[in-house]
């Protein structure tokens, strides 16, 4: 039998901490382009084409269905040393469909360029890049999502003023053009180059079956573990009203009249508190058991909303919630990342993390057209705020569940051999 190269460098490695900032890079790219640039088209495309707001939501829900759905399978190939072809892909994918976006003309084609879209999610974003960094660097991922999560927290505050200058100069179909490349200059480049290519040999059979054993053990063996499905549940209920305010929240403010000046900074103040948030966690947080950190993540997010509920115009309070919210979420970030390797075990991560991530993401996608439904009935944003905050309450719950369910389930060993 071949002798196969392994993906893993040592944690030293000079060029681990070069691929790490490559990597982070990217993903500033990936989420600022594909997943915070969407609500500033909203409104454009309402204007020029005359499609409803349901509708346009209903193809980005249909979107983040099908990043769910392709999750588990995505993991799974990332696991097998698939990591750069997989993400490398999704970016080329990701410029393909926003390009095919500046063309649109109907809202079928819309649908395809969202479907499109989700599978590039599934590939370029969070997810895939810490299983392969979990893959790669088994002693030091903690502190390499944490750093790709610091650059990629300024995606918002980059993205969101640069696409709505993009619209205003060049309108929303040229905006997606320059997206587009943006993904194809930028990300594709950076995935090749920071991710090795660790792909078995073709008659390295051992190693294949080996690999699929141990993503089916950790599969099962997770599906049997009540840890996971609180957070499962935690996680789910989290990412959905987490989804429903931001597709939302533009609109949200526009309703209520709140000036252009005073909604742009509110969304770019989003960004740097998540950077904030992750940074005490890199410098005071790391050695902050993770139930506690969680438990702060989850009960802070809900804060956030009570106070956009109580915000009206004012700039003070706005900026409140901007700060509170980017903060929950810029720590969910991590804790998203790390959680599952510090209370149950890494062998299999990317399988196991993938379908965790599937009724996350699938919650993603029907979270945005529910939001837009509740305000096409009410004819305001008041009902979907006080869904969204009843719904993140429960992920509070789930998350103090999950916890104590760990603490009392032994694991013999978190580096599990499930030969």
């Amino acid at each position: 039998m071949q002798t196969r190269t392994t993906a893993k460098r040592s944690d030293g490695d000079p060029r681990g901490a070069i691929a790490t900032w490559a990597l982070a890079a990217a993903q500033l790219v990936s989420w600022g382009s594909i997943y915070y640039a969407f609500s500033l088209f909203v409104v454009p495309m309402e204007s020029t084409m005359g499609w409803s707001r349901t509708a346009t939501n209903a193809a980005l829900s249909t979107g983040l269905l099908i990043s769910g759905f392709v999750a588990y399978p995505i993991g799974t190939w990332i696991d097998r040393g698939y990591g750069r072809r997989v993400m490398a892909c999704g970016s080329v994918l990701a410029a393909a469909m926003l390009a095919l976006w500046s063309q649109a003309h109907s809202l079928p084609t819309l649908f395809v360029v969202w479907i499109g879209l989700g599978v590039a999610m599934a590939a370029t974003l969070y997810d895939p890049v810490f299983t392969v960094v979990t893959r790669n660097f088994p002693g030091s991922f903690r502190t390499k999502i944490i750093v790709i999560t610091l650059v990629a927290g300024f995606a918002s505050t980059v993205f969101i003023p640069l696409t709505q200058g993009l619209i205003d100069w060049s309108g929303w179909r040229g905006a997606l053009l320059v997206l587009a490349a943006a993904n194809l200059m930028i990300c594709l480049p950076l995935h090749v180059f920071a991710i090795d290519r660790d792909m078995p040999r073709a008659d390295d059979l051992d190693y294949k079956a080996a690999r699929k054993t141990i993503n089916a053990a950790a599969t099962k063996r997770a599906l049997r573990t009540p840890t996971f499905w609180a957070l499962a549940v935690c996680f789910t209920a989290y990412y959905a009203t987490f989804a429903a305010l931001t597709f939302h929240l533009v609109p949200l403010m526009t309703g209520r009249r709140v000036s252009p000046a005073l909604m742009l900074t509110t969304m770019a103040v989003i960004g740097p508190a998540q950077v904030v948030a992750r940074m005490v966690w890199f410098t005071i947080g790391r050695d902050v058991r993770p139930s506690i950190v969680g438990v702060v993540v989850t009960t802070a997010f809900p804060a956030a909303v009570i106070i956009l509920m109580c915000a009206g115009t004012s700039p003070v309070l706005l900026i409140l919630f901007a700060i509170v919210y980017g903060g929950a979420n810029g720590m969910m970030t991590i804790l998203r990342g790390t959680i599952v390797q510090d209370v149950m075990w890494t062998e299999g991560y990317g399988a196991v993390s993938g379908l965790l991530s599937m009724p996350s993401n699938i919650a993603k996608g029907i979270a945005p057209i529910s939001a837009a439904a509740i305000w096409t009935v009410r004819g305001n944003y008041l009902a979907v705020e006080w869904t969204v905050l009843l719904v993140s309450l429960v992920s509070t719950a789930a998350f103090v569940l999950a916890t104590r369910l760990a603490a009392g389930q032994k694991f013999d060993d978190r580096q599990v051999n499930f030969k």
